[in-house]
Protein backbone atom coordinates (compact mmCIF):
# COMPACT_ATOMS: atom_id res chain seq x y z
CA UNK A 1 0.00 0.00 0.00
CA UNK A 2 1.09 3.30 -0.82
CA UNK A 3 1.53 6.22 1.86
CA UNK A 4 -0.85 8.48 1.94
CA UNK A 5 1.77 11.03 2.93
CA UNK A 6 3.69 10.81 0.32
CA UNK A 7 0.67 11.17 -2.45
CA UNK A 8 -0.63 14.04 -0.39
CA UNK A 9 3.16 16.04 -0.49
CA UNK A 10 4.07 14.87 -3.74
CA UNK A 11 1.06 14.20 -6.04
CA UNK A 12 3.22 14.27 -9.21
CA UNK A 13 5.70 11.98 -8.53
CA UNK A 14 3.44 9.67 -7.25
CA UNK A 15 1.51 10.41 -10.86
CA UNK A 16 5.07 9.93 -12.41
CA UNK A 17 5.68 6.62 -11.14
CA UNK A 18 2.80 4.90 -12.35
CA UNK A 19 2.73 6.01 -15.53
CA UNK A 20 6.05 4.18 -16.15
CA UNK A 21 4.04 1.33 -15.35
CA UNK A 22 1.36 2.25 -17.89
CA UNK A 23 -0.87 3.21 -15.44
CA UNK A 24 -2.62 6.92 -16.27
CA UNK A 25 -3.61 7.69 -12.62
CA UNK A 26 -5.26 11.42 -11.25
CA UNK A 27 -5.18 11.14 -7.78
CA UNK A 28 -6.59 14.89 -7.32
CA UNK A 29 -9.85 12.90 -6.30
CA UNK A 30 -7.89 11.04 -3.73
CA UNK A 31 -6.43 13.62 -2.32
CA UNK A 32 -10.02 15.41 -2.39
CA UNK A 33 -11.64 12.58 -0.04
CA UNK A 34 -8.29 12.95 1.86
CA UNK A 35 -8.79 16.79 2.70
CA UNK A 36 -12.38 15.65 3.82
CA UNK A 37 -11.50 13.63 6.27
CA UNK A 38 -8.96 15.73 7.81
CA UNK A 39 -11.84 18.63 8.08
CA UNK A 40 -14.43 16.10 9.42
CA UNK A 41 -12.01 14.50 12.09
CA UNK A 42 -11.23 18.23 13.18
CA UNK A 43 -14.42 19.25 13.24
CA UNK A 44 -15.50 16.44 14.97
CA UNK A 45 -12.79 16.70 17.74
CA UNK A 46 -13.65 20.47 18.13
CA UNK A 47 -17.11 19.39 18.86
CA UNK A 48 -16.27 16.67 21.54
CA UNK A 49 -13.58 19.13 23.48
CA UNK A 50 -16.80 21.29 23.60
CA UNK A 51 -18.83 18.80 25.09
CA UNK A 52 -16.38 17.65 27.28
CA UNK A 53 -16.26 20.92 28.88
CA UNK A 54 -19.77 21.45 28.97
CA UNK A 55 -20.13 18.44 30.80
CA UNK A 56 -18.41 19.55 33.98
CA UNK A 57 -20.31 20.63 36.81
CA UNK A 58 -24.16 20.39 36.83
CA UNK A 59 -25.55 20.79 33.41
CA UNK A 60 -28.68 23.50 32.82
CA UNK A 61 -31.83 22.10 30.94
CA UNK A 62 -30.35 24.35 27.70
CA UNK A 63 -26.68 22.70 28.11
CA UNK A 64 -27.93 19.64 28.11
CA UNK A 65 -29.85 19.72 24.88
CA UNK A 66 -26.77 21.80 23.41
CA UNK A 67 -24.94 18.51 24.17
CA UNK A 68 -27.32 16.10 22.45
CA UNK A 69 -27.23 18.41 19.56
CA UNK A 70 -23.14 17.88 19.40
CA UNK A 71 -23.94 14.44 19.87
CA UNK A 72 -26.19 14.13 17.31
CA UNK A 73 -23.55 15.96 14.99
CA UNK A 74 -20.74 14.49 16.01
CA UNK A 75 -22.23 10.65 14.95
CA UNK A 76 -23.82 12.76 11.95
CA UNK A 77 -19.89 13.58 10.96
CA UNK A 78 -18.44 9.70 12.31
CA UNK A 79 -20.48 8.27 9.79
CA UNK A 80 -19.15 10.40 7.24
CA UNK A 81 -15.92 9.92 8.12
CA UNK A 82 -16.04 6.40 8.16
CA UNK A 83 -17.95 6.51 4.40
CA UNK A 84 -14.87 8.60 3.49
CA UNK A 85 -12.50 6.30 5.06
CA UNK A 86 -13.35 3.34 3.40
CA UNK A 87 -13.43 5.15 0.07
CA UNK A 88 -9.83 6.05 0.71
CA UNK A 89 -8.64 2.54 1.61
CA UNK A 90 -10.43 1.01 -1.54
CA UNK A 91 -8.93 3.82 -3.90
CA UNK A 92 -5.41 3.56 -2.28
CA UNK A 93 -5.24 -0.42 -1.82
CA UNK A 94 -6.17 -0.85 -5.90
CA UNK A 95 -2.83 1.52 -6.94
CA UNK A 96 0.44 -0.49 -7.11
CA UNK A 97 3.90 0.25 -5.72
CA UNK A 98 5.96 2.77 -7.32
CA UNK A 99 9.13 1.21 -9.17
CA UNK A 100 12.61 2.70 -7.82
CA UNK A 101 13.67 5.64 -9.65
CA UNK A 102 16.21 3.39 -11.88
CA UNK A 103 13.33 1.18 -12.98
CA UNK A 104 12.67 2.21 -16.24
CA UNK A 105 9.63 2.99 -18.06
CA UNK A 106 7.47 0.38 -20.44
CA UNK A 107 6.08 -3.04 -20.75
CA UNK A 108 7.93 -6.53 -21.17
CA UNK A 109 10.05 -5.35 -24.78
CA UNK A 110 11.96 -2.81 -22.61
CA UNK A 111 13.10 -6.03 -20.17
CA UNK A 112 16.67 -5.22 -20.22
CA UNK A 113 19.15 -8.57 -19.96
CA UNK A 114 21.89 -7.53 -17.74
CA UNK A 115 23.92 -11.15 -17.55
CA UNK A 116 23.92 -14.31 -19.21
CA UNK A 117 25.55 -17.83 -17.83
CA UNK A 118 26.86 -20.44 -19.99
CA UNK A 119 25.50 -21.31 -24.01
CA UNK A 120 23.08 -21.96 -26.00
CA UNK A 121 23.68 -26.11 -26.06
CA UNK A 122 24.56 -27.52 -29.53
CA UNK A 123 23.38 -30.87 -30.93
CA UNK A 124 24.35 -32.92 -33.86
CA UNK A 125 20.80 -34.91 -33.58
CA UNK A 126 17.74 -33.80 -33.89
CA UNK A 127 16.75 -32.81 -30.77
CA UNK A 128 13.46 -33.67 -28.21
CA UNK A 129 11.44 -31.68 -26.42
CA UNK A 130 10.85 -32.09 -22.81
CA UNK A 131 7.57 -33.86 -23.04
CA UNK A 132 8.88 -36.35 -25.43
CA UNK A 133 12.22 -37.21 -23.26
CA UNK A 134 9.97 -37.34 -19.99
CA UNK A 135 7.33 -39.42 -21.28
CA UNK A 136 9.87 -42.03 -22.98
CA UNK A 137 12.61 -41.87 -20.01
CA UNK A 138 9.07 -42.66 -17.31
CA UNK A 139 9.65 -39.58 -15.37
CA UNK A 140 6.52 -37.32 -16.09
CA UNK A 141 3.03 -38.57 -17.15
CA UNK A 142 1.01 -35.99 -18.86
CA UNK A 143 -1.78 -37.64 -19.54
CA UNK A 144 -2.32 -39.36 -15.71
CA UNK A 145 -2.44 -35.80 -14.84
CA UNK A 146 -4.95 -34.59 -17.18
CA UNK A 147 -6.96 -37.76 -16.38
CA UNK A 148 -7.19 -37.16 -12.61
CA UNK A 149 -6.88 -33.30 -12.74
CA UNK A 150 -7.19 -31.69 -16.05
CA UNK A 151 -5.16 -29.94 -18.62
CA UNK A 152 -2.27 -27.96 -16.32
CA UNK A 153 -1.20 -31.10 -14.11
CA UNK A 154 1.17 -33.78 -14.05
CA UNK A 155 2.14 -36.96 -12.24
CA UNK A 156 5.85 -37.52 -11.65
CA UNK A 157 7.01 -41.32 -11.22
CA UNK A 158 10.22 -43.32 -10.16
CA UNK A 159 13.05 -41.31 -11.15
CA UNK A 160 11.12 -38.47 -12.12
CA UNK A 161 9.93 -38.08 -8.84
CA UNK A 162 13.36 -38.27 -7.36
CA UNK A 163 14.57 -36.52 -9.30
CA UNK A 164 11.81 -33.57 -8.35
CA UNK A 165 12.51 -34.26 -4.79
CA UNK A 166 16.46 -33.74 -5.37
CA UNK A 167 16.09 -30.90 -6.91
CA UNK A 168 14.32 -29.65 -3.97
CA UNK A 169 16.66 -31.01 -1.39
CA UNK A 170 19.56 -29.33 -3.11
CA UNK A 171 17.78 -26.24 -3.03
CA UNK A 172 16.48 -26.29 0.58
CA UNK A 173 20.36 -27.74 1.52
CA UNK A 174 21.67 -24.35 0.02
CA UNK A 175 19.81 -22.28 1.77
CA UNK A 176 19.91 -23.70 5.38
CA UNK A 177 23.79 -23.35 4.87
CA UNK A 178 23.52 -19.82 4.00
CA UNK A 179 21.68 -19.85 7.81
CA UNK A 180 18.32 -19.35 6.20
CA UNK A 181 15.25 -20.21 8.78
CA UNK A 182 13.43 -23.39 7.00
CA UNK A 183 9.72 -23.21 6.93
CA UNK A 184 7.23 -24.97 5.53
CA UNK A 185 3.56 -22.50 5.82
CA UNK A 186 0.51 -24.11 5.70
CA UNK A 187 -1.57 -24.03 2.19
CA UNK A 188 -4.71 -22.87 3.36
CA UNK A 189 -4.64 -18.67 3.92
CA UNK A 190 -7.59 -16.62 5.11
CA UNK A 191 -7.96 -13.27 3.22
CA UNK A 192 -6.30 -11.30 5.58
CA UNK A 193 -3.08 -12.81 4.08
CA UNK A 194 -4.36 -12.32 0.71
CA UNK A 195 -4.78 -8.45 1.17
CA UNK A 196 -1.22 -8.22 3.06
CA UNK A 197 0.96 -10.11 0.58
CA UNK A 198 -1.16 -7.30 -2.30
CA UNK A 199 -2.77 -10.55 -4.01
CA UNK A 200 -6.34 -8.83 -2.50
CA UNK A 201 -8.35 -7.24 -3.97
CA UNK A 202 -7.36 -7.05 -7.38
CA UNK A 203 -6.01 -10.11 -7.84
CA UNK A 204 -8.61 -12.65 -5.87
CA UNK A 205 -9.90 -14.14 -9.20
CA UNK A 206 -6.68 -15.54 -9.86
CA UNK A 207 -6.18 -17.80 -6.80
CA UNK A 208 -8.07 -20.98 -5.62
CA UNK A 209 -10.49 -20.59 -3.29
CA UNK A 210 -12.74 -22.91 -0.69
CA UNK A 211 -15.98 -22.97 -1.37
CA UNK A 212 -17.00 -20.79 1.12
CA UNK A 213 -14.71 -18.33 0.23
CA UNK A 214 -13.26 -17.94 3.96
CA UNK A 215 -9.95 -19.19 2.58
CA UNK A 216 -7.68 -20.04 -0.66
CA UNK A 217 -4.65 -21.80 -1.57
CA UNK A 218 -1.45 -20.13 -1.48
CA UNK A 219 0.18 -19.30 -5.17
CA UNK A 220 3.25 -18.95 -3.40
CA UNK A 221 5.32 -19.05 -0.14
CA UNK A 222 5.50 -15.14 -0.27
CA UNK A 223 1.87 -14.73 0.81
CA UNK A 224 2.21 -16.74 3.62
CA UNK A 225 5.51 -15.75 4.99
CA UNK A 226 4.81 -11.93 4.56
CA UNK A 227 1.73 -12.74 7.10
CA UNK A 228 4.10 -14.50 9.92
CA UNK A 229 4.83 -11.38 10.98
CA UNK A 230 1.52 -9.16 10.23
CA UNK A 231 1.26 -6.83 12.61
CA UNK A 232 4.03 -7.13 14.47
CA UNK A 233 7.00 -4.78 15.67
CA UNK A 234 10.66 -5.94 15.92
CA UNK A 235 13.42 -4.66 17.88
CA UNK A 236 16.03 -3.37 15.09
CA UNK A 237 18.42 -5.33 16.15
CA UNK A 238 16.51 -8.07 15.44
CA UNK A 239 17.07 -7.57 11.54
CA UNK A 240 17.45 -8.75 9.19
CA UNK A 241 15.31 -12.03 9.30
CA UNK A 242 15.45 -14.55 5.81
CA UNK A 243 13.28 -17.35 5.49
CA UNK A 244 13.07 -20.24 3.26
CA UNK A 245 10.03 -21.96 2.58
CA UNK A 246 8.86 -24.89 0.48
CA UNK A 247 5.47 -25.40 -0.57
CA UNK A 248 3.12 -26.50 -3.35
CA UNK A 249 2.33 -23.13 -5.21
CA UNK A 250 -1.64 -23.20 -6.57
CA UNK A 251 -2.81 -20.86 -9.55
CA UNK A 252 -5.58 -20.30 -11.86
CA UNK A 253 -2.95 -19.38 -14.85
CA UNK A 254 -6.20 -17.79 -16.64
CA UNK A 255 -6.24 -18.27 -20.43
CA UNK A 256 -5.28 -20.77 -22.80
CA UNK A 257 -2.01 -23.33 -23.18
CA UNK A 258 -0.33 -22.46 -25.91
CA UNK A 259 1.04 -25.25 -27.72
CA UNK A 260 4.56 -23.74 -27.07
CA UNK A 261 4.13 -23.97 -23.29
CA UNK A 262 2.39 -27.88 -22.58
CA UNK A 263 4.15 -30.17 -20.31
CA UNK A 264 5.02 -28.25 -17.50
CA UNK A 265 5.83 -24.88 -18.51
CA UNK A 266 2.25 -23.13 -17.07
CA UNK A 267 0.56 -25.82 -14.86
CA UNK A 268 -1.92 -25.14 -11.91
CA UNK A 269 0.29 -26.80 -9.38
CA UNK A 270 4.06 -26.83 -8.91
CA UNK A 271 6.66 -26.62 -6.23
CA UNK A 272 8.66 -23.90 -5.10
CA UNK A 273 11.13 -23.03 -2.44
CA UNK A 274 10.90 -19.20 -1.35
CA UNK A 275 13.14 -16.74 0.11
CA UNK A 276 11.82 -13.93 2.31
CA UNK A 277 13.05 -11.13 4.29
CA UNK A 278 12.02 -8.51 7.01
CA UNK A 279 14.41 -6.24 6.93
CA UNK A 280 15.16 -2.53 7.88
CA UNK A 281 15.25 0.12 4.30
CA UNK A 282 18.89 0.58 4.30
CA UNK A 283 19.43 -3.26 4.43
CA UNK A 284 16.97 -4.03 1.34
CA UNK A 285 19.59 -2.96 -1.87
CA UNK A 286 22.24 -5.40 -0.47
CA UNK A 287 19.54 -8.67 0.14
CA UNK A 288 17.89 -7.85 -3.13
CA UNK A 289 21.35 -7.95 -4.37
CA UNK A 290 21.96 -11.48 -1.96
CA UNK A 291 18.49 -13.00 -3.23
CA UNK A 292 19.72 -12.30 -6.91
CA UNK A 293 22.72 -14.18 -6.61
CA UNK A 294 21.21 -16.79 -4.96
CA UNK A 295 18.71 -17.85 -7.39
CA UNK A 296 21.86 -17.59 -10.11
CA UNK A 297 24.47 -19.76 -8.46
CA UNK A 298 22.02 -22.47 -7.79
CA UNK A 299 21.19 -22.44 -11.77
CA UNK A 300 24.92 -22.18 -12.37
CA UNK A 301 25.09 -25.44 -9.71
CA UNK A 302 22.87 -27.11 -12.47
CA UNK A 303 25.25 -26.09 -15.14
CA UNK A 304 21.91 -24.50 -17.06
CA UNK A 305 22.33 -21.62 -19.32
CA UNK A 306 20.63 -18.81 -18.24
CA UNK A 307 20.42 -14.89 -18.61
CA UNK A 308 19.20 -12.59 -15.85
CA UNK A 309 16.96 -9.77 -16.78
CA UNK A 310 15.58 -6.63 -14.61
CA UNK A 311 12.47 -6.22 -15.47
CA UNK A 312 10.36 -2.82 -16.43
CA UNK A 313 7.93 -1.27 -14.47
CA UNK A 314 5.07 -2.58 -16.79
CA UNK A 315 6.22 -5.99 -16.04
CA UNK A 316 6.94 -5.60 -12.53
CA UNK A 317 4.62 -7.48 -10.17
CA UNK A 318 1.72 -4.89 -8.44
CA UNK A 319 3.69 -5.68 -5.15
CA UNK A 320 6.93 -4.86 -6.00
CA UNK A 321 9.75 -1.77 -6.76
CA UNK A 322 11.67 -3.43 -8.69
CA UNK A 323 12.70 -7.47 -9.80
CA UNK A 324 14.98 -9.27 -11.68
CA UNK A 325 14.28 -12.27 -13.42
CA UNK A 326 16.65 -15.45 -13.89
CA UNK A 327 15.24 -17.18 -17.04
CA UNK A 328 16.72 -20.70 -17.80
CA UNK A 329 17.30 -21.29 -21.81
CA UNK A 330 14.29 -24.20 -23.57
CA UNK A 331 15.80 -25.36 -26.50
CA UNK A 332 12.18 -26.25 -28.05
CA UNK A 333 10.86 -23.29 -27.80
CA UNK A 334 14.12 -21.57 -28.91
CA UNK A 335 13.77 -19.26 -25.82
CA UNK A 336 14.15 -18.54 -22.17
CA UNK A 337 11.81 -19.15 -19.36
CA UNK A 338 11.60 -17.37 -15.64
CA UNK A 339 12.62 -19.55 -13.23
CA UNK A 340 12.76 -17.02 -10.19
CA UNK A 341 11.69 -13.72 -9.89
CA UNK A 342 13.44 -11.32 -6.83
CA UNK A 343 11.90 -8.38 -5.74
CA UNK A 344 12.33 -5.87 -3.51
CA UNK A 345 8.50 -4.97 -2.69
CA UNK A 346 10.02 -2.00 -0.39
CA UNK A 347 7.72 -1.36 2.35
CA UNK A 348 4.28 -1.61 0.88
CA UNK A 349 3.57 -5.21 1.61
CA UNK A 350 4.73 -3.98 5.58
CA UNK A 351 2.27 -1.44 5.48
CA UNK A 352 -0.59 -3.49 4.59
CA UNK A 353 0.22 -6.09 7.45
CA UNK A 354 1.26 -3.49 9.44
CA UNK A 355 4.84 -4.85 10.37
CA UNK A 356 7.36 -2.55 12.02
CA UNK A 357 10.71 -1.83 13.89
CA UNK A 358 11.60 -0.09 16.28
CA UNK A 359 14.36 3.05 15.73
CA UNK A 360 14.47 5.74 18.62
CA UNK A 361 11.36 5.17 20.14
CA UNK A 362 9.66 5.48 16.36
CA UNK A 363 7.99 2.94 14.58
CA UNK A 364 9.28 2.47 11.37
CA UNK A 365 7.69 0.10 8.47
CA UNK A 366 10.18 -2.81 7.54
CA UNK A 367 10.83 -3.67 4.09
CA UNK A 368 10.28 -6.94 2.09
CA UNK A 369 11.76 -9.00 -0.43
CA UNK A 370 11.21 -11.92 -2.20
CA UNK A 371 12.44 -14.31 -4.78
CA UNK A 372 12.25 -17.90 -5.68
CA UNK A 373 14.93 -20.15 -4.64
CA UNK A 374 13.60 -21.94 -7.48
CA UNK A 375 10.76 -23.51 -8.84
CA UNK A 376 10.98 -26.94 -10.43
CA UNK A 377 8.64 -26.92 -13.09
CA UNK A 378 10.44 -25.27 -15.59
CA UNK A 379 13.55 -26.57 -14.03
CA UNK A 380 13.07 -29.92 -15.12
CA UNK A 381 12.25 -29.28 -18.94
CA UNK A 382 15.18 -27.10 -19.29
CA UNK A 383 18.00 -29.78 -17.71
CA UNK A 384 16.05 -32.54 -19.98
CA UNK A 385 16.40 -30.76 -23.24
CA UNK A 386 19.75 -29.11 -22.47
CA UNK A 387 21.58 -32.15 -20.91
CA UNK A 388 19.56 -34.63 -23.43
CA UNK A 389 21.85 -37.27 -25.38
CA UNK A 390 21.23 -38.59 -29.49
CA UNK A 391 20.36 -41.70 -27.47
CA UNK A 392 17.23 -40.10 -25.91
CA UNK A 393 18.74 -40.30 -22.32
CA UNK A 394 19.87 -37.79 -20.08
CA UNK A 395 22.92 -36.77 -18.22
CA UNK A 396 22.36 -35.62 -14.40
CA UNK A 397 24.00 -32.42 -12.96
CA UNK A 398 26.34 -33.54 -10.36
CA UNK A 399 25.31 -31.61 -7.43
CA UNK A 400 22.12 -33.69 -7.59
CA UNK A 401 23.95 -37.21 -7.52
CA UNK A 402 24.19 -37.39 -3.84
CA UNK A 403 20.81 -37.45 -3.55
CA UNK A 404 20.79 -41.36 -5.14
CA UNK A 405 20.13 -39.85 -8.77
CA UNK A 406 22.30 -41.73 -11.23
CA UNK A 407 24.54 -39.94 -13.62
CA UNK A 408 22.74 -40.78 -16.42
CA UNK A 409 18.97 -41.38 -16.50
CA UNK A 410 17.70 -43.65 -19.18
Amino acid sequence: MLDINLIRSNQKYVEAGLLKRGQKADLTGLLVLDEQKRTILKQNEEMRATRNLQSKGKPSPDTIKQMKELGDKIAEGDKKLADIESKIFDTISALPNLPTDDVIAGGKESNKVIKTFGTQPKFNFKPRDHVEICTKLGLIDYELGAKMSGSGHWVYKNWGARLEWALLNYFVDFHIQNNYVFIMPPHLLNYESGYAAGQFPKFKDDVFFTEDKSKFLLPTSETALINMHRGETFAEEALPIKYAAYSPCYRKEGGGYGSAERGMIRGHQFNKIEMFAFCTPEQSEAIHTEFVRNAELLVEGLGLHYQTVKLAAGDTGAAMAKTFDIEVWIPSMNGYKEVSSASNGRCYQARRASTRFKRGGVSVFVHNLNASGLATSRLIPAMVEQFQNSDGSVAVPKVLHKYGLPAILK
